[in-house]
C-alpha cells in the first residue's frame, strides 16, 4: 500500500512537471522592471535596476475565479490607466466566486474536488492567461497559493489542507511554485485571514515554492492585529512583511517600523471602501497614515471589485464594473500621483515629534508627518481640520516653502504666507468640502549675492 501511494505522488509530481512547462514567460513592459528584491538596510523593495518599488495595491481575490478572460482584461487595463501597479488574487478560490471552486468556465482546480494531488490543466492554464496579460500590463500580483479562510472554516481552504496533509501540500506547492517561477512578477501571500492551528500545512506549500523558485519574494496574509514576522517569526522563505488592520494604521505600520527588524513592510488590508461605513475617506487615512509611517505601499479594497459581483461578506450597491470608478479609487490615483511626484523613498516617520510639536491628534484623526533625513522635504497627513505648530527648524532651510495639496482632487496652493523662516509656524489647513489635507514643506536653496 505505501509504494502504491509513493509511485502515485511521483507520478503526480512527473504530471505537475510536465504541465509547468507550457508556462509562459513573463516579460513585462511595466516601468518596473520586474524581478523586485530586498536590499539590505533599505526599507522597500527594489526592481532589477535597484529602482525603488511604490506599492499601489487593489483586492482582486476573485480575479482568476470569479471573471471570464475578457472581463479580467477590463479590470487590469483600467487599474492600469488609474495607476495601480499590484493586485492581490487568490489563485484557488473556496467561497467567494459564484462557481467555487470552478471558474466562470465551470472549471475546477483539481480534478478531485480538491485534495491537493490532481490539478487541472483546463483551470491552470486559463488562470495562466489572466496572469500572462498582468505582467503584460507590469502588474505586481500577490498571489495566494491556497487561502485559508477566517478561522479556518469555510471560506477558505483550510480544512481540505488539513485532510490533505503536508506531503500533498509540498507537491502543489511544487507545482504552482514550477509553473509560475516564469513570472518574475509574482510575490506569494501565503495564508489567508488566519494564524493557522497548525502552521506545517502552510510551511509545506511556502517551502516547495521557495525551492522550485527562490528568488521570488513570500509574504503572508494573516488575521487581522497580526504581522508576519510577529507570528511566524523568521521562516526562510518569509522575506516580506506587512500589517493587516482595521485600528489606524499608523499604529500598527509604526511598531513595525520601530522594530527595526530590517524586513520592508505594506499594508496589506484595512477597511475596504463600501463596507463597514468605509467611504472614501477612511480608504484614504489608512493609505496615507501607513505610507508616512513607513510602509513602501498599501493594498486598497473596494466592495463589490475584489470579488466581482460574485458572493462577498456584504451587499453591494453597485455593479463591478461601475465601482471601478468610485470616489475611492479616484482618491487613490490621486495618491499614486502624489507619491510618484516625490522621493518618497527617502522619507522617514517623524516619531519623535521633532517636526511635528502640537496638534497631533489620536486614532483615525491622528496627523502623521515624515521629512527626508537631509532635511529637504516634509509631507503631512492632516486627517481633519485641526491645525498644527511645526518646527520648522527641523528642515535644512534656511526658508521654506509650503503648499496644501487636496486629496480628493490632487489640486494644490500655496499656503499663506510662504515661503517661511525657521522656528515654530502654525499652520491651519484650508477651507473645503472635506476634512482632510496633505502639506508638503519643501526647503529653499540658499540664494546667492
Amino acid at each position: 500500500m505505501a509504494m502504491r501511494l509513493a509511485s502515485a505522488a511521483l507520478m503526480a509530481i512527473i504530471l505537475f512537471a510536465a504541465m509547468a512547462t507550457a508556462s509562459p514567460a513573463c516579460e513585462s513592459n511595466g516601468a518596473t522592471q520586474f524581478p523586485l528584491r530586498i536590499e539590505p538596510g533599505k526599507n522597500y523593495p527594489v526592481d532589477r535596476n535597484g529602482r525603488p518599488f511604490f506599492m499601489q495595491g487593489e483586492a482582486a481575490w476573485s480575479l482568476i475565479a470569479e471573471l471570464k478572460e475578457d472581463e479580467a482584461e477590463l479590470y487590469l487595463e483600467d487599474r492600469k490607466a488609474r495607476g495601480f501597479n499590484t493586485i492581490l488574487v487568490n489563485l484557488i478560490e473556496h467561497r467567494f466566486s459564484r462557481n467555487a471552486p470552478a471558474n466562470a468556465y465551470g472549471e475546477r482546480p483539481f480534478a478531485d474536488n480538491g485534495n491537493f494531488v490532481l490539478p487541472n490543466e483546463a483551470y491552470f492554464a486559463r488562470a495562466d492567461r489572466i496572469l500572462q496579460k498582468a505582467c503584460d500590463l507590469g502588474f505586481l500580483v500577490l498571489l495566494v497559493p491556497s487561502y485559508l479562510g477566517i478561522g479556518g472554516g469555510d471560506e477558505g481552504w483550510y480544512q481540505e489542507m488539513a485532510a490533505a496533509g503536508a506531503g500533498s501540500l509540498a507537491t502543489y506547492g511544487h507545482f504552482v511554485g514550477n509553473r509560475y517561477r516564469r513570472f518574475d512578477n509574482i510575490m506569494w501571500v501565503n495564508g489567508g485571514d488566519y494564524d493557522p492551528a497548525d502552521k506545517e500545512l502552510v510551511r509545506a506549500i511556502a517551502r516547495a515554492i521557495m525551492e522550485e523558485d527562490p528568488v521570488a519574494l513570500s509574504t503572508v496574509h494573516g488575521a487581522p492585529e497580526t504581522a508576519p514576522l510577529k507570528f511566524w517569526g523568521r521562516e526562510p522563505w518569509l522575506k516580506v512583511n506587512d500589517i493587516y488592520t482595521y485600528k489606524p494604521t499608523y499604529a500598527a505600520a509604526s511598531r513595525e517600523y520601530a522594530a527595526g527588524r530590517g524586513m520592508p513592510f505594506f499594508l496589506i488590508e484595512s477597511a475596504y471602501e463600501f463596507e463597514y461605513g468605509a467611504d472614501q475617506y477612511r480608504v484614504r487615512i489608512q493609505a496615507y497614515q501607513a505610507i508616512l509611517s513607513g510602509a513602501f505601499g498599501h493594498v486598497y479594497g473596494n466592495n463589490p471589485v475584489w470579488h466581482f459581483g460574485g458572493p462577498g461578506i456584504l451587499p453591494a450597491e453597485t455593479t463591478w464594473q461601475k465601482a471601478l470608478d468610485s470616489p475611492g479609487a479616484r482618491s487613490m490615483q490621486i495618491l499614486h500621483e502624489y507619491f510618484s511626484s516625490i522621493k518618497w523613498w527617502d522619507l522617514e516617520p517623524d516619531t519623535g515629534n521633532d517636526l511635528l510639536i502640537a496638534g497631533q491628534g489620536n486614532y483615525h484623526a491622528r496627523t502623521i508627518a515624515a521629512r527626508t533625513r537631509d532635511g529637504s522635504l516634509a509631507v503631512l497627513y492632516i486627517p481633519t481640520g485641526r491645525g498644527v505648530t511645526l518646527d520648522l527648524a527641523r528642515l535644512a532651510g534656511p526658508q521654506v516653502s509650503a503648499r496644501w495639496i487636496d486629496p480628493s482632487t490632487g489640486r494644490s496652493d500655496p499656503a499663506a504666507g510662504s515661503p517661511f523662516s525657521a522656528g515654530a509656524r502654525y499652520f491651519a489647513p484650508p477651507k473645503g468640502n472635506h476634512a482632510d489635507w496633505i502639506l508638503e514643506l519643501r526647503s529653499l536653496p540658499v540664494q546667492s549675492q
